[in-house]
C-alpha cells in the first residue's frame, strides 16, 4: 500500500509542475492566467505569449504524464503491490501506471504549485497513455491532428482526440484481437469525460459559433508579439 501512496503522491506534485505558467513567466515574465482565456494550458500559452512558451510548455505537460505513468509507477516499490488492482482479471501493472498518471492529470489541473488554478489535463493525459499503449496513441494523435487541420479548434480536436482513444483500445482489443489490457478501455473512457467536462464552456462556445479558432499554423506570436498586451 506505501508503495501505491508514494506513487500516487510523487505523481501528483509531477503534475503540479505548471509548465505553461511558469515557461511564460520565465520567457516573457507574463502570468497567462490573467490574459486570454485565463487558463494555464498550453493552448492559452500559445495564444498569449507565442510559440516558445507554448511549445516548451507542452513538452513538459506531455512529459509529466509520460513520466508518471511510464517512469514512476514502475520504479517506486517500498512494499508489494496491492492485490486488488488486479481486480476483474485486470494487469495490476497497467492499472498502476494509469492511476500514476490520473494522479499527473489532477496535478495539472489543480496544482498545488500555482494556487490550483491549472490547465485542462489533456497533453498530460496523452503522454500518460502514450507511455501505456503508444499504437493506441499515436493513431488518437492522428485524429487530433486531422481535426485541427480540418476545423482549426483546438478544443474541438482535444475533445474528439479523448473520446477517440477508448473507441480506438475497443476496436484494436474486441475487433482486431490486439493485446490491450481492459483496464485501458474503462479508464480511457473515463479519462475522456471528465476530458469533455473540463471543456464544457469551450463546447457551449463551440455550439454558439463564439469559439476561439487557429487563424495561421505559422509559429503563433500571441497576444505578446502582436502587441496586445
Amino acid at each position: 500500500m506505501w508503495s501505491l501512496i508514494v506513487i500516487l503522491l510523487i505523481s501528483y506534485f509531477l503534475g503540479s509542475v505548471p509548465g505553461a505558467l511558469w515557461s511564460s513567466k520565465a520567457l516573457h515574465g507574463v502570468d497567462i492566467r490573467n490574459h486570454g482565456s485565463h487558463n494555464c494550458g498550453a493552448t492559452n500559452a500559445f495564444r498569449v505569449v507565442g510559440w516558445q512558451a507554448g511549445a516548451l510548455a507542452t513538452v513538459v505537460d506531455f512529459g509529466k504524464g509520460f513520466l508518471a505513468a511510464g517512469v514512476v509507477a514502475s520504479v517506486i516499490r517500498i512494499d508489494p503491490i496491492p492485490t486488488g488492482l488486479s481486480l476483474f482479471g485486470w494487469d495490476s501493472f497497467v492499472v498502476l501506471g494509469l492511476l500514476a498518471g490520473i494522479g499527473a492529470v489532477i496535478g495539472h489541473m489543480y496544482p498545488i504549485f500555482a494556487r490550483f488554478e491549472g490547465g485542462k489535463g489533456v497533453n498530460t493525459a496523452a503522454g500518460m497513455l502514450f507511455a501505456l499503449t503508444p499504437l493506441t496513441m499515436a493513431i488518437t494523435l492522428a485524429v487530433f491532428v486531422t481535426i485541427l487541420l480540418t476545423s482549426r479548434y483546438v478544443s474541438l480536436s482535444s475533445i474528439t482526440a479523448a473520446v477517440a482513444f477508448p473507441t480506438v483500445v475497443a476496436l484494436r482489443r474486441f475487433g482486431l484481437g490486439a493485446d490491450l489490457d481492459p483496464s485501458l478501455f474503462v479508464f480511457g473512457g473515463l479519462l475522456a469525460l471528465a476530458i469533455v467536462v473540463a471543456h464544457r464552456s469551450n463546447i457551449r462556445r463551440l455550439l454558439n459559433g463564439s469559439e476561439s479558432q487557429i487563424s495561421s499554423f505559422e509559429p503563433a506570436q500571441g497576444m505578446l508579439g502582436r502587441g496586445e498586451l
